[in-house]
């Protein structure tokens, strides 16, 4: 059930809509006074293939990190930590998933994210790559991609964009058995 205010800190939001769930949390589209925001209330339900610490000190530590490295990330504004939720910067635009989905992908998207790894792993740093962590943001000068999650970790070769993450940037047949179990 999608809940109808949430307060971070105290200021009451409007929840709008869920936009997604991930390992980590729900993501709803908040309104406070005509201004958007994402609201991420952590959740603590089971996540087989992925181990976690605090998740909320994860997200302060990630968001630092990628910040400082020059990652497209939207902003954060605040961080209530008794309820577990953070309030960023709604950046409106379409995932990559939902591109490669309707057959909208473009190739200057998978330059970007190239540029995006060089960073990345000049870093030691590996991010999570599924495409529905990518938002392209379009305005009258530029398509830009922006990861709209926090989550980053240390450098694996075995889960970096080209052996992990690539897989699910086109219409391949990893993405296409995840469209047809979810």
């Amino acid at each position: 059930m999608i809940p109808k205010t949430l307060d971070v800190n105290g200021k009451t939001f409007t929840i709008i809509k869920l936009l997604g769930k991930g390992k980590g949390g729900y993501s709803y589209l908040a309104d406070d006074n005509g201004k958007k925001y994402v609201l991420k209330q952590i959740h603590h339900e089971p996540c087989d293939y992925y181990q976690f610490g605090n998740k909320i000190e994860s997200e302060i530590n990630d968001y630092k990190k990628l910040k400082n490295i020059g990652i497209n990330i939207p902003e954060m504004y605040d961080v209530d930590i008794p309820n577990e939720r953070i309030l960023k910067d709604y950046i409106e635009g379409d995932t990559i998933y939902d591109l490669v989905l309707n057959d909208r992908m473009k190739h200057e998207y998978l330059e970007q994210m190239y540029e995006m790894c060089k960073i990345l792993y000049d870093s030691n740093t590996n991010i999570d790559y599924f495409p529905t962590n990518f938002i392209v943001q379009i305005s009258d000068k530029s398509e830009k991609i922006f990861y709209i999650d926090y989550e980053c970790n240390d450098y694996m070769e075995e889960w970096n964009f080209e052996n992990w993450g690539i897989n699910y940037w086109s219409k391949t047949p990893e993405f296409l058995k995840h469209v047809q179990n979810h």
